[in-house]
């Protein structure tokens, strides 16, 4: 007892927490699991036999595999990682120095006790594993392993719901296969919120014709695209997003890019790293906006964490832009049909001979030889439907991408993340919003070496002037709030949020 007392007195956060008068909800805490307790959950709950396939599905999360004989980036000389271009993944990535917190993130009953040293009243967990079953390839032996861990999590932190709530993990290979994952978690094991990968990986059908998976496996990851699920997909995601909102339960993810191209260097982790979670979100919350997805389900919220607040005002301006510029309307300006070719005519007659030299300027020559074959008469014209990159959105006018960009996302920010200065600047956000960014401290992780300093970072942002005191509040409580409580208004029913709303109103 002593010894809490001392690490609660001793804790930058608990000072911090001490001045405010609303809670603190963390959206992003990293747990580590127990791998023999794992394994025995799966064991009984999906079979022995598949103890083994997680095993191996972890070890190529880990980067063995594919096309480098089956070493990881550390086993292999530098040599063989120029031959098989085998892409630098981390190795110190989880906290060991600070002890106290490796047990931490390990145990449920210590990490609860430490909720107040931490100077957090609820935390959304997101346990390591929780979405390693993605890696095996068998839908059925997917499935059955995802339930299991999903069943793991929710019986080891069940007692401390309070304070603390483990994500499912869903697999979204087909809808079909999300929804059986997403009723199962909610309606069976109690679960409350999900943590889905930002696309499926799927195979190039033209190419896997010429070269067949099964002659080529180590060619899967070169012959395959990345599937949003929003735009552009195999499948209609549609029937997931509605069970989703049916269950009013919110979909996190934590979706990087490391990998894709320009962040696949062979020799530097941090070169793949910087920006990558930013840039695999963007690409999922733009799939889901473009596809309409945000449209029909104004209810749907999504929470994208680890990349930051900043990318989403980013795009939330540039979507504004663009559609004055790209609407139907806009594009009228880029008609082939309007440039008036005997004006075009005459002012190369007058002004371009020298240029010319001769050369033909009579009807459609001219266009061909200025704008392209493309903008002649006799060549094929997109339909409206081509062209309006915002038709599917339904997009009229910027409140229309307010209320499916904005309303729609919430952006996880790290406490030391000064960026997030731009999710509340609303002299250059149109319509004068703020985007909704929410606490995410990542506590657990390689960037977080110590669990009681990351809320008071967060204020420091405050006493640097980077942010407002109204800011603080939003991002620490009122959005992550809304995110939870406007997918499900009885997400917070009987925790430390609640109770400590209620005590704030008594005052």
């Amino acid at each position: 007892m002593n010894d809490r007392l001392s690490r609660i007195h001793a804790s930058p956060s608990v000072a911090v927490k001490e001045n405010l008068d609303y809670p603190v909800i963390d959206t992003d805490v990293h747990t580590n699991d127990y791998a023999p307790a794992v394994e025995d959950y799966v064991a009984t709950y999906a079979g022995v036999h598949l103890v083994d396939v997680l095993r191996k599905a972890g070890e190529e999360r880990a980067g063995r595999g594919g096309i480098g004989n089956g070493k990881s980036w550390y086993e292999q000389t530098p040599v063989e990682r120029q031959h098989f271009r085998t892409i630098r993944s981390p190795w110190w990535a989880r906290v060991t120095k600070n002890t106290l917190d490796v047990a931490t993130y390990h145990l449920p009953e210590l990490l609860y006790e430490r909720q107040e040293e931490q100077g957090s009243d609820y935390s959304v967990l997101f346990p390591n594993n929780v979405l390693a079953p993605l890696g095996v390839r068998d839908p059925e032996a997917r499935g059955a392993l995802q339930k299991a861990l999903n069943h793991y999590h929710a019986d080891l932190y069940r007692k401390y719901s309070d304070r603390l709530t483990p994500v499912a993990g869903i697999a979204l290979n087909t809808p079909q296969e999300g929804i059986e994952q997403l009723e199962y978690a909610v309606n069976v094991l109690g679960l409350k919120a999900i943590n889905i990968a930002g696309s499926v990986k799927r195979p190039i059908k033209a190419l896997a014709q010429r070269f067949p998976l099964a002659e080529y496996p180590e060619l899967r990851k070169y012959i395959s695209y990345e599937d949003f699920y929003g735009i552009d997909s195999e499948h209609d995601y549609d029937p997931f997003w509605a069970k989703v909102v049916e269950l009013g339960v919110p979909v996190l993810t934590h979706y990087g890019s490391q990998g894709w191209t320009g962040r696949s260097s062979i020799s530097n982790y941090m070169f793949n790293h910087i920006g990558h979670f930013a840039d695999g979100s963007e690409a999922f919350a733009k799939a889901l906006f473009f596809g309409g997805v945000t449209k029909r389900f104004p209810q749907l919220r999504v929470g994208l964490l680890e990349g930051g607040a900043d990318w989403g005002a980013r795009v939330y301006i540039h979507l504004v832009d663009r559609f004055e510029k790209r609407s139907l309307e806009g594009l009228a300006h880029y008609d082939p049909a309007a440039t008036d070719r005997a004006l075009l005519t005459s002012l190369f007659e007058r002004y371009g001979s020298e240029l010319t030299q001769g050369r033909s300027i009579e009807g459609e020559d001219l266009i061909r030889d200025t704008l392209g074959r493309r903008y002649t008469r006799d060549a094929r014209q997109p339909s409206a439907d081509e062209l309006e990159d915002f038709g599917k959105a339904g997009i009229c006018s910027a409140e229309d991408i307010k209320r499916q960009w904005v309303d729609s996302f919430f952006f996880g920010s790290e406490s030391d993340d000064r960026t997030v200065a731009h999710a509340f600047n609303d002299k250059a956000n149109p319509l004068g919003v703020k985007v909704n960014a929410i606490y995410s401290s990542d506590v657990g992780h390689w960037d977080v070496p110590d669990l009681t300093d990351a809320l008071a970072q967060a204020h420091g942002l405050v006493d640097e002037g980077v942010i407002s005191e109204a800011d603080f509040k939003a991002y620490v409580f009122e959005n992550p709030y809304r995110l939870y409580t406007e997918a499900n208004a009885d997400f917070f029913k009987g925790t430390a949020v609640e109770a400590r709303l209620k005590t704030a109103a008594l005052r």
